[in-house]
């Protein structure tokens, strides 16, 4: 009985070591096209430090981004997040409202079509603490698209727009990013990323960082970004990890 229950383990651990290196969304701006596989849970998770200005700063402790893989075109998605926000001598912190929402692949790269994902969530007005309590359910959307120049070398860029649930105000969103595979494990990216929100001047960041894949399944990474426009946020730092099972 032991005998079968190992080569049943072994079997188990074989297969899942045969799929493709885990694809997070983390941590760059822009979001992968890729799918979790069927049938699988993944998790990305990670910790940023935001300068806002010279008398606000932001927290996130953490954020993470829980997947499940519906089938091999749809995924489902819940974000929750922690933060910290400090302004001179003042503190507060606590969870800003969940957002529940899916992935489904659209377009398969085929030439100068990129391989293309929606990605949409909506934020649960309630689902929060009672400080960061929405006034209005906020829907968000972007499309992510991706395309292979070459076996080291990709482009990725999504168009998106959010909605403020304090306001019922929209912003536009937009990222472009490079990602260079430095070895087999060691890959980087530099990415421009900019929010137009309603009736406000929009704001533009350029930030780049480091991903380290330790197994198929398991993920760590490292970034740090800069406000490019007077009124974007002056920098963050951030860490974080993925894996799935």
């Amino acid at each position: 009985m032991y005998n079968k229950i190992y080569w049943l383990l072994l079997i188990s651990i074989s297969c899942y070591s045969q799929k493709e290196p885990i694809e997070a969304d983390r941590p760059d701006q822009t979001e992968t096209p890729e799918i979790v596989p069927k049938d699988m849970f993944q998790v990305e998770s990670g910790f940023t430090f935001q300068k806002n200005n010279s008398k606000n700063a932001t927290f996130s402790m953490p954020s993470t981004l829980w997947k499940y893989g519906v089938s091999k075109n749809i995924e489902l998605r819940v974000i929750t997040e922690f933060v910290i926000e400090k302004e001179e001598t003042q503190k507060e912190n606590g969870f800003l409202p969940i957002a529940v929402g899916f992935k489904i692949n659209l377009l398969k790269e085929n030439g100068w079509i990129p391989k293309t994902s929606l990605i949409s969530h909506v934020s649960i007005k309630n689902w929060s603490s009672t400080k960061y309590k929405y006034n209005y359910y906020a829907p968000d959307f972007r499309f992510t698209m991706q395309h292979t120049l070459s076996e080291k070398l990709c482009l990725g860029y999504n168009l998106g727009a959010e909605m403020d649930g304090f306001t019922k105000q929209s912003t536009l969103l937009y990222t472009v990013t490079t990602g260079y595979s430095i070895t087999k494990k060691l890959s980087s990216y530099l990415e421009l990323f900019g929010f137009a929100p309603q009736n406000e001047i929009a704001y533009h960041n350029f930030d780049g960082g480091f991903t380290y894949l330790i197994n198929n399944n398991f993920m760590v990474d490292l970034s740090s970004s800069i406000g490019i426009t007077n009124n974007a946020p002056k920098h963050y730092f951030a860490f974080g990890f993925s894996f799935r099972i």
